[in-house]
């Protein structure tokens, strides 16, 4: 599943280089990477770090949602319990900068209490 994640990702990079009228030389150089790992991106054939990604949005003056319009379900079906936990902490990331500094401390807060007390199954009472 991950391979068509990257795949998609890395064809959103490529065609949006295009539209851009750039070279793989001028985005590899604007992000510090050879123009070969530039090739091996678009192609999927290495991951993108999101740090990365997030260079490239920079560059290519677009929001970084765009590289991964048009994924559907079907390539996000069977997450593994590790991708959800990655999606919700993004979530959790995302909703954070929404909230006052008073009340991101408060979750904060609440977090660090929470670590602390063993997890129970979902469905089921904590201890």
């Amino acid at each position: 599943m991950s391979d068509l994640i990257d795949g998609h990702v890395g064809s959103r990079v490529a065609q949006r280089r295009q539209d851009m009228r750039y070279t793989q030389v001028q985005l590899a150089d604007a992000v510090g990477v050879t123009f070969q790992q530039i090739q091996k991106y678009e192609r999927g054939v290495n991951r993108i770090a999101a740090s990365r990604l997030w260079q490239m949005a920079d560059f290519l003056n677009t929001d970084i949602n765009y590289f991964f319009d048009g994924l559907t379900m079907t390539e996000m079906s069977h997450p593994s319990p590790k991708q959800t936990a990655t999606k919700t902490s993004a979530e959790i990331a995302r909703r954070a900068t929404e909230l006052t500094p008073r009340h991101q401390k408060l979750v904060l807060d609440l977090m660090d209490q929470l670590c602390k007390v063993p997890a129970a199954p979902i469905g089921e009472p904590a201890e």
